[in-house]
């Protein structure tokens, strides 16, 4: 059983040539909508691995909430601990370039109204040996109690340490495995401009010092991680990206999914960099995700 913690978002996506420099205005060439939040897209990637998934977070009373939460009900996710509040959903801004780059902001509204009761309760309901996966779209007294309370119960608890806040050091040390990226990565381990030897010596390091599972997502270049003294790599596709938007939290989400349905560590992180490769040959967030037969496709 996997219980995701986090931000549910509609994603308001442009798409231009190229993304624009500081102050600079671009002609955009499409526009779509699409449900997004990284609690919400990394429960969907759970799901569609083939994952028993709960999602607990807020939407607003509003017009975004329904289609917010459509893909996920419809893929038969558990959402009976998502609240409805005054706040208007989330919404997330975000700009495409033609190279499948991307430039987002983030409008927290109802996510912003996760207390630290709310991740009490959403703890509650599991049971040693279930995984509960945080990010950090909604506020750290949340996160910090959610971590707090699953860690008690014998639960396993996945952090996800984006977006990159002030506090992501401090938390990424609470969690049993933690999923960064490169520049999330360097925020933890205290370094900015790491080679990649650098970036093994740090995994090793911080490893030795906390006994986490470090993993470290590479974009093109797979990923990189440590678990029980021992580094391991893996590699996703190669691929022409389209839209890199949910790739990370597709990887998270089936990676989650593939330990609890019994993997093995490579196994699993194998599975999750070659979803999250699938996830960039298509535009949109969620509806990019793939499903379980297509990664079984590629591997």
């Amino acid at each position: 059983m996997i219980t995701i913690f986090g931000s549910i978002n509609m994603d308001l996506i442009a798409t231009t040539d190229r993304l624009p420099k500081p102050g600079e205005t671009v002609a955009g060439n499409g526009f779509a909508t699409a449900a997004g939040g990284k609690g919400a897209n990394q429960a969907l990637a759970a799901r569609r691995a083939g994952a028993t998934v709960r999602l607990s977070g807020a939407v607003g009373n509003d017009s975004f909430a329904e289609p917010a939460l459509a893909l996920l009900d419809a893929a038969g996710t558990d959402l009976s601990t998502v609240k409805h509040v005054s706040e208007p959903t989330g919404t997330a801004l975000i700009l495409v370039g033609g190279d499948g780059e991307n430039m987002i902001a983030v409008v927290p509204g109802a996510n912003g109204t996760n207390t630290a009761e709310h991740a009490t309760a959403a703890v509650a309901a599991l049971n040693p040996g279930d995984t509960l996966i945080l990010q950090l779209e909604i506020p750290v007294a949340a996160v910090e109690t959610a971590l707090g309370a699953a860690k008690a119960k014998g639960v396993r608890t996945v952090l996800n340490l984006a977006p990159l806040i002030p506090e992501a050091a401090r938390l990424g040390r609470l969690a049993d495995i933690v999923i960064a990226n490169e520049t999330e990565f360097e925020r933890l381990a205290g370094q900015d401009n790491m080679s990649a030897a650098e970036r093994e010596k740090a995994l090793v390091r911080l490893h030795g010092e906390t006994g986490q599972t470090l993993i470290v997502t590479l974009g093109g270049d797979g990923v990189i991680a440590i678990r029980d003294g021992e580094v391991s790599r893996a590699k996703g596709l190669v691929i022409e990206p389209v839209d890199t938007v949910g790739a990370g939290d597709t990887f998270c989400g089936y990676f989650a999914a593939s330990l609890d349905q019994g993997m093995d560590f490579q196994a699993s992180l194998r599975r999750a960099a070659v979803a999250g490769s699938l996830a960039c040959l298509k535009p949109g967030a969620q509806p990019s995700i793939p499903v379980a037969s297509e990664v079984a496709e590629k591997l």
